[in-house]
């Protein structure tokens, strides 16, 4: 008895039915592919060998010769195993393209719901190599539901012409036939399934050694190490190409047995419809030849199961949910606590929280926390009087729009940036945004305005306007607290004192609630509650 799907197998499952009537034709077509193949190449021998001994008979043999059915079956042959050889390879891979193009959502949903422990322990370039690398491996899942029907379709149509020659020469191709199946099998688990899954963690490690080396591109120029980086990343690619001369290595040692076990094959089929005519023995030997070469090609799929396994676990881990508490009541925001050794904090709706103390004393962790990119800390955080530990992860999100101290800008528009927070809202909604955080001027400087470029990361802006950018994103969402992390950093005076005020001027017109983590006093001004965490033993926002 089988256990329970794996998250990944019950995703391919849905997949599949979902993208079963393509499936079917290209299960279909590829029947039809190996029918006509075999046919093809049975009765071209067919057709040449009967030709030339009509040639070689005289002229009456070759007038009262009829070459004209099969060479027109020749043609027909050749005509419809390229049609659906082009209908299997545009079925099949429409299904398993599509396939992925759900798949890849799924788990990047996966990353953002999943257990903060796990999900902050992936470096960027892991998590992309999951989506791209893991998630092209099991592509084979649904390209190969077509092997066996093409498979199955060579042993019929070889035996159908075999059985023409000789029962013997059936008996002795389906024989070699299965222990060619098997074989592949045993070879596949036995030789290629390490190097395959190998290939597959050098390509993840290269892609994450490559986007670590990026984004840390001005700084390694600055300081001359570039070379040395460089150096890394040649040993990384050097690595990967190692590792693919094994796999191909490997698919030749696992190649030579089967096709030393297909002539052999052929050439007992030979030895046994010796006695017959010459163009049925021809048939029967290219029939078997044809059918054995079919029976290849599916074996060799399980060349790819050790990297399918590989990321099918890797893939599986990012797939399934983080274990979950009781479902989570309503929650309205309407009062926040926060205990920190003996001293405790209410917020009732509106209010505004100064969180101050040393750098390592767990602000930015706690803020993180209540969005659920951090487990909560134990007895330290309620919401509406339910502990925060409790509720199931980001259950209280939608209560708060958080402006983190670094926060992240995708490679777009100002106006595909700010939409993060709020897709649906209209551009007066993002203007004003931009104006409570003091940037809308700069941004109406821009040739496109909302619709400006700001580069990879958003390298076209300085620092501060990213800062603000992301002030304007969190404004943006509609949320009743605000979480700002260090809001005027890197901030001239003068500008800091605009944002400031802008940011008063804001929370008295919508009446958030709003709790500040900052080193600076400006922005502390807006709090008439504080909360110091050097003040008691030390705030602790565990991963786990």
């Amino acid at each position: 008895m089988t256990g329970p799907a794996s998250p990944l197998q019950a995703l391919v499952r849905r997949q599949r039915r979902q993208q079963a009537d393509a499936l079917r034709i290209a299960c279909a077509a590829a029947a039809a592919v190996s029918l006509a193949a075999v046919g093809l190449l049975g009765l071209s021998g067919w057709f040449l060998a009967a030709a030339a001994l009509s040639g070689a008979a005289g002229p009456a043999a070759v007038l009262g010769f009829n070459y004209v059915f099969p060479s027109a079956g020749i043609r027909f042959l050749a005509i419809a195993r390229t049609a659906a050889r082009y209908g299997e390879r545009v079925a099949g891979h429409q299904a398993a393209l599509s396939a992925l193009a759900e798949i890849r959502p799924a788990l990047f949903a996966g990353l953002a719901a999943g257990d903060p422990a796990r999900t902050l322990a992936l470096s960027s370039g892991e998590a992309s190599g999951r989506l791209v690398q893991d998630v092209d491996a099991i592509e084979t899942l649904f390209v190969r539901r077509s092997a066996p029907w093409a498979a199955g379709a060579s042993v019929a149509a070889a035996v159908v012409l075999l059985t023409l020659a000789s029962p013997w020469a059936t008996g002795i191709f389906l024989a070699g036939f299965a222990a060619q199946l098997w074989l592949g099998a045993w070879l596949g688990r036995r030789v290629s399934s390490v190097p395959g899954a190998a290939v597959l963690a050098a390509s993840a490690a290269l892609k994450d050694s490559f986007q670590s080396v990026a984004a840390a591109a001005p700084e390694l120029r600055c300081y001359g190490l570039q070379d040395r980086l460089v150096d890394m990343l040649m040993d990384r690619a050097a690595a990967l190409g190692e590792a693919r001369r094994a796999a191909w290595s490997a698919e030749g040692v696992a190649g030579l047995p089967q096709a030393c076990l297909t002539g052999l094959t052929v050439a007992l089929v030979l030895a046994v419809t010796a006695a017959q005519p010459l163009p049925l023995a021809v048939l029967a030997a290219l029939a078997a030849s044809v059918a054995m070469e079919g029976g290849a090609g599916f074996a060799r799929m399980f060349d790819r199961d050790g990297a399918m396994r590989a990321a099918s676990l890797r893939l599986d881990e990012v797939l399934r949910p983080a274990p979950q508490a009781a479902v989570a009541p309503a929650l309205s925001g309407a009062r926040i606590g926060l205990r920190q050794g003996a001293a405790e904090v209410t917020l009732a709706a509106g209010d505004r929280l100064a969180l101050t103390g040393r750098s390592g004393t767990g602000k930015t962790r706690l803020l993180e926390a209540l969005v659920g990119l951090r487990a909560a800390p134990p007895g330290q955080i309620r919401i509406d009087g339910v502990p925060l530990e409790t509720l199931p992860t980001g259950a209280a999100r939608a209560l708060f729009a958080l402006a983190p101290q670094d926060a992240g800008m995708i490679s777009g528009t100002v106006r595909e940036n700010l939409h993060l927070a709020d897709p649906a809202a209209d551009d007066a909604a993002l203007w004003a945004a931009l104006e409570d955080a003091c940037l809308a001027g700069k941004i109406r400087t821009l040739p496109q305005g909302l619709d400006s470029w700001i580069g990879e990361g958003g390298a076209r802006l300085s620092g501060g306007e990213r800062r603000r950018l992301g002030l304007a994103r969190a404004c943006l969402r509609p949320a009743p607290w605000l979480l700002l992390d260090e809001p005027t950093e890197g901030l001239d005076a003068a500008t800091e004192t605009a944002v400031v005020a802008a940011l008063a001027a804001r929370l008295a017109r919508t009446g958030q609630g709003a709790i500040i983590v900052s080193h600076r006093p400006a922005p502390l001004s807006l709090c008439a509650t504080a909360l110091d965490l050097d003040a008691a033993p030390q705030l602790v926002c565990t991963d786990g």
